[in-house]
């Protein structure tokens, strides 16, 4: 690399990323997940965690390699995320065992007790009738279901990791939607800028395909329906498309000041050069019509990392495959790159492993950085019938090429837009 400065134009401290931890349903480790996706295998299969039967969608990417007990989103998700922030943090070489020196910034998903849960809990009421709040409190009075009542407090996963590794002061949970993964990262980034720590392990996790969630998004008419074959389901931009498929697993950074990472020797592997947000208090769902969110997020997340359109290489596009959101996402990005929309790849890793919700947005932002280092764009799967409503130049196999910044997207239902600029060397 070359020289430069350690503060970027606006004297803020440079942020590399010197740790990469990735759990997906195609692997766990970031060699599993690479060679799975540029080789564009899925991830998504027939659920079997829960019976599906009656249900409109019976597939999901769910990462049935790994498990809990009981098997439900909270302790799923910490479990992901141990794991991702585990290689990280090796690879990071940083600190000691249980003993990062930073602070932990963690997207979770909304946490509420589950079925077999509530089950449990009525059945121990052992009410004659209709069972009540009243008895459901007597049961609770038991004292047999304590440590349930940590596990599904929001802060809960948080609280263990952060004791897990060590990270410094109180640990941040946060969920903003589908942006979650990406505003964690963003949460880190300005942590560093501020001087406030010179180093953030940042995490989006998400195990929450469970039957309530399930139905949930198949009543909001947001799942695709065509269960078979499952892998060919998720079709980001393609005409045909028909909904986003639920999928799982984890993201961690490590991001730090690159002045502190070149210190102790760190090996970087990439910069966050920039990040945008936008709010959308549209509609709960939809986003607003005019796409203007989702064009400030990007236009922001360009002059955060001081960058004109022409120094985006690739777009990791939010890519849900739901008719609405693609079309927003490809209007958006007509809107920032004009006439060079055409002659940008652009790709959607949720076509093999899924729409993981709270964690996509750190899952994608750490392929985008394995794209920069390899030099390899992973296919959008399933890319057989273009929607000519969409001129975007979408990457159907995978594409060996130059890419020193990509931009990926994050776009929330119904709320936070969150871009990032990830680069190989500084702006």
């Amino acid at each position: 690399m070359t020289t430069h400065s350690p503060r970027d134009a606006k004297g803020r401290p440079r942020v590399a990323v010197t740790g990469i931890g990735l759990v997906t349903s195609l692997g766990r480790g970031q060699d599993e997940n690479w060679a799975a996706l540029t080789a564009g295998r899925s991830g998504i299969h027939a659920i079997r965690r829960f019976p599906t039967d009656g249900l409109r969608t019976r597939i999901a990417g769910t990462v049935d390699f790994l498990d809990t007990d009981p098997l439900v989103a909270p302790l799923l998700s910490e479990r992901f995320a141990a794991i991702a922030a585990e290689e990280a943090v090796g690879q990071a070489g940083i600190g000691a065992v249980g003993d990062f020196p930073g602070a932990l910034f963690i997207a979770v998903p909304p946490v509420e007790m589950e079925w077999p849960q509530r089950q449990a809990l009525a059945e121990a009421a052992a009410s004659q009738g209709e069972i009540g709040y009243g008895d459901l409190q007597r049961a609770a009075a038991s004292r047999a279901f304590d440590g349930w009542h940590d596990l599904f407090i929001f802060g809960t996963v948080a609280e263990r990791i952060a004791e897990r590794f060590g990270t410094k002061g109180s640990p941040i949970s946060l969920s903003t939607a589908c942006s979650s993964g990406a505003t964690a990262i963003q949460l880190g980034v300005e942590a560093i800028r501020r001087g406030e720590m010179t180093a953030a392990l940042c995490i989006g996790t998400d195990g929450s395909v469970n039957p309530e969630s399930l139905i949930r998004f198949s009543l909001l008419s947001a799942l695709s329906t065509q269960n078979d074959p499952p892998e060919g389901a998720s079709k980001p931009f393609s005409k045909n498309r028909d909904g986003f498929v639920m999928g799982e697993g984890a993201a961690a950074l490590i991001l730090e000041d690159e002045a502190a990472a070149k210190a102790r020797g760190a090996t970087i592997l990439g910069y966050v050069l920039g990040c945008g947000e936008k709010g959308d208090g549209f509609h709960r769902t939809r986003s607003s019509p005019d796409g203007a969110p989702i064009v400030a997020a990007i236009r922001a997340s360009l002059e955060d990392a001081g960058l004109g359109p022409e120094s985006i290489d690739t777009v990791n596009a939010h890519g849900t495959s739901t008719p609405e959101n693609d079309r927003m996402e490809a209007a958006g990005l007509a809107a920032v790159f004009g006439e060079r929309v055409g002659g940008i790849p652009v790709t959607s890793n949720k076509s093999m492993i899924g729409h993981t919700l709270t964690a996509a947005g750190a899952i994608e932002a750490a392929v985008s950085l394995l794209t920069i280092r390899h030099g390899r764009i992973p296919p959008t799967i399933n890319y057989a019938i273009p929607d000519p409503a969409l001129p975007l130049d979408i990457v159907a196999e995978a594409r060996d090429v130059p890419v020193a910044r990509v931009l990926s997207n994050s776009f929330g239902f119904g709320g936070q837009n969150t871009c990032l600029v990830l680069g190989a060397e500084p702006a």
